[in-house]
């Protein structure tokens, strides 16, 4: 038996829909489970057309941002974008940048430092700007939550418009012109990102939709992990579209370095492209992200992405550092916290929300990252959260004990007096009591489809494609195939830390391989049927195509045999065997008590163990009987057979009823035997000298003959008695008989003969493997 890692929830359909598809009833159900009922939905939703947008002027406020940003273009009136640091900010305002500009406004934009302003707009900053002639402020994923700065703004004679999407508190900004998707009714759709909202601010503009510009859209959406739904699946997939073709020169240069050739996904973005850019910001100030976006000159672009490139790699290794270290602190003090938090000195606040995702990612628990300035006084960090824990609504509740604190459910950027940082810990812990139970702490992994084998072929994987891009909110599809019997199992990689198996399922072969999964290959075996959790993709090699599960989970709901018959366990396995929780090694020989952690078969037989465990037999049983007995005393998921056999006995001949006999004729004939004459003996009756030996015991068990001064003497008036009478041949017929079932015996015999006994438990009816 082997538990999953994450709860499997099934999200099978059993609704037939009235589509007209020519793709998959699979893909069908999937467009059902979406929401999509009608067959021109279904159509939209596969064939999405980027002119089917929503009209930007039903933001109520558009309308007043355009006339407004018209009548300064008019008067060449000074304007300042002022952006973010993140890649959805820089995104943003590379948008509104190139569109101003190209319609020939004075325009620049101010991205604030995260080390020295922190997020959002600040005082100081709007001075600047006003003192530099700035007339017309236009923020881009910043600035619902600043209406004291606000206020500034229009005491310093700017007019400020803000387009956010971030969640809004309770004061609002006093502002020229708000456009905020939540904060407009008749505006459809809530799930724009910071870039999306000033595309369609770019949009309104220009009057039509500037597709050139979605490829900065698509990276920002993408990035910033809002939903790929409405809206933003249409201007993601539309700025794939672009990204897959030369485009902008910055971005060139990215996928470059990047080597992303061909068609480009929301995976290369998420994984490529958009840690470069977020680099920037998270360790100095993020203008050359920005210049990078709007450069022309393919030479300079390619420059600034090398010094891009170089300090992601300085990013990473500080990120491989402070996780390390936050690690170490969780580990010592903070193990059963449901929510932690974590601080220390000198830790770079701008890629602690990277390094709290590590630990949400290992711990799964809603998790916030401190940098302490001690200097100042202050900790300012990230969070990031699970599901069931919502970051902002949480963190509003004891907001009293933030300087500054600001995000959505799943991610968060906070500021801490030093002193309140134990007391923000203990009031997180104990509310968050009253809102996550102890199943929030696993993840669930939601599941497309219980799917058949049988009915998937070399063209399913790109019929999924067409409901690409998958990201949040329309997750990329996982699939469970159910009863899969194992018949290879290896490690792979460099360090043997992947694992790739084959199986069979509906007579069909099944290929799998697991990234960072190594560790199945010392729980899984041969023969054992599993269901398995994974993406079902297309692996090309050569020109050759197969289908491959590449797996998430994976479970065995059955006992599993481990056979190590013949040869000892390896000492990595062993170690495992020995650290984990609920495994038994047992000896049936007193010998083996020597040996750690080896209890013997009689302690075990008096103690029967409640839970499930893992048994280890480390030698042989004297009988069948005893291996019954203790196959009785555990619901086990797992028994490992360590049987090494030094001299067989059922590979050793075992002396007939007429070899008997003839040795009792000897005895009748001659009296005695001198105990020097036995191997002249076993040679003139073409006998070992072990099975002589063996038919003498049995004979001093019936007391047919005795040793006196060195001859073994036939003893007179001896009633007869049978061969099975005697303990040593009732010993060597048990030790046969169980080598034989037990050592001897194929690996499917083994486990058909285990499972016969184990049924032998269980009333009629009931479901032998949920123990």
């Amino acid at each position: 038996m082997l538990k999953s890692k994450m709860h499997w929830q099934l999200n099978q359909s059993t609704i037939t829909p009235p589509f007209n598809l020519s793709v998959s009833p699979i893909i069908e159900r999937m467009l059902v489970k979406r929401g999509i009922t009608t067959q021109e939905e279904a159509e939209q939703f596969l064939f999405p057309n980027i002119n089917d947008l929503h009209n930007p002027f039903l933001f109520e406020d558009m309308e007043k941002v355009v006339s407004r940003i018209e009548q300064a273009i008019e008067n060449q009136e000074y304007i300042v974008i002022y952006g973010d640091y993140d890649a959805d900010g820089v995104t943003a305002t590379s948008v509104l940048v190139s569109t101003l500009s190209s319609l020939g406004a004075s325009v620049d934009y101010y991205i604030p430092n995260r080390f020295t302003e922190g997020y959002g707009p600040n005082e100081e900053a709007f001075r600047m700007m006003a003192d530099s002639g700035c007339t017309l402020l236009i923020t881009v994923d910043n600035g619902i939550a600043a209406p004291e700065e606000a206020q500034l703004a229009k005491a310093l004679g700017m007019d400020l418009i803000i387009t956010d999407h971030h969640e809004p508190q309770s004061a609002l900004p006093e502002t020229f012109a708000t456009i905020h998707p939540a904060l407009s009714e008749s505006y459809p759709d809530d799930d724009l990102a910071g870039v999306g909202v000033a595309f369609k601010v770019a949009q309104a503009l220009l009057g039509e939709v500037p597709k050139e510009l979605t490829s900065y859209v698509a990276i920002g959406t993408v990035a910033d992990l809002v939903p790929l739904r409405g809206e933003n699946r249409l201007l993601v997939k539309q700025g794939l579209s672009v990204l897959s073709k030369p485009c902008q020169p910055g971005i060139e240069a990215l996928k470059q370095l990047g080597k992303l050739e061909g068609t480009l996904t929301a995976d290369n973005i998420g994984f490529v492209i958009a840690p470069r850019l977020n680099a920037v910001g998270r360790l100095q100030d993020a203008d050359l992200a920005v210049d990078l976006l709007l450069a022309d000159d393919p030479i300079l672009a390619e420059d600034m992405a090398k010094e891009i490139d170089a300090l992601n790699q300085e990013r990473q290794q500080l990120v491989k550092t402070i996780a390390n270290e936050a690690f170490e602190q969780i580990e010592t003090y903070h193990q059963e916290d449901d929510v932690i938090v974590v601080a220390g000195e000198g830790w770079n606040p701008g890629v602690l929300g990277i390094v709290a995702s590590r630990i949400v990612n290992t711990y799964y628990r809603p998790t916030i990252v401190l940098g302490i300035d001690r200097d100042k006084g202050i900790a300012k960090g990230s969070g990031r959260s699970i599901p069931a824990y919502d970051m902002f609504q949480e963190g509003m509740r004891v907001r009293d004990y933030f300087m500054h604190f600001g995000g959505h459910a799943q991610a968060a950027g906070m500021t801490v007096e030093l002193s309140q940082v134990d007391v923000l810990r203990q009031q997180l812990n104990e509310h968050a009591k009253e809102v996550l139970t102890d199943d929030d702490f696993t993840p669930t992994l939601t599941v497309e489809d219980d799917v058949s084998w049988a009915n998937i072929d070399l063209n399913f994987p790109k019929e999924l494609e067409k409901l690409a891009p998958f990201g949040m909110g329309n997750d990329k599809p996982i699939f469970q195939v159910s009863n899969i019997t194992l018949t290879q199992i290896k490690r792979i990689g460099s360090n043997q830390n992947h694992i790739k198996m084959l199986g069979t399922k509906d007579q069909t072969s099944v290929e799998m391989i697991g990234f960072q999964l190594g560790n199945l290959a010392d729980r899984l075996t041969s023969g054992a049927s599993i269901d398995v959790v994974g993406e079902i993709e297309l692996n090309e090699w050569n020109g050759y195509q197969k289908l491959q599960i590449k797996l998430k989970d994976v479970r065995c709901m059955e006992w599993q045999l481990f056979d190590y018959r013949g040869k000892a366990l390896n000492d990595s396995t062993k170690q495992q065997l020995q650290d984990s929780e609920g495994t038994v090694f047992v000896s049936f020989q007193q010998q083996s008590q020597t040996e750690d952690n080896v209890m013997h078969y009689n302690e075990i037989i008096h103690e029967p163990f409640e839970q499930s465990l893992k048994v280890v037999c480390v030698d042989m049983p004297e009988s069948l009987d005893q291996f019954e007995s203790l196959l009785e005393q555990f619901e086990f998921e797992a028994i490992y057979l360590c049987f090494r056999q030094e001299h067989s006995h059922f590979l050793s001949t075992l002396p007939t009823r007429d070899d008997f006999k003839q040795l009792y004729a000897i005895f009748k004939k001659h009296q005695q035997i001198r105990l020097d004459q036995k191997p002249e003996l076993a040679k003139a009756k073409n006998w070992s000298s072990d099975q002589l030996d063996f038919m003498l015991d049995v004979f001093f068990d019936l007391n047919f003959v005795k040793i006196t001064n060195g001859l073994i003497v036939i003893q007179d008036n001896v009633s007869f008695r049978p061969l099975d009478e005697s303990p040593t041949y009732q010993r060597k017929l048990n030790a046969v008989t169980v080598e034989e079932t037990l050592y001897y015996s194929t690996y499917r015999e083994l486990k058909e003969w285990i499972q016969s006994r184990i049924h032998s438990r269980f009333k009629e009816g009931e479901v032998v493997y949920e123990f």
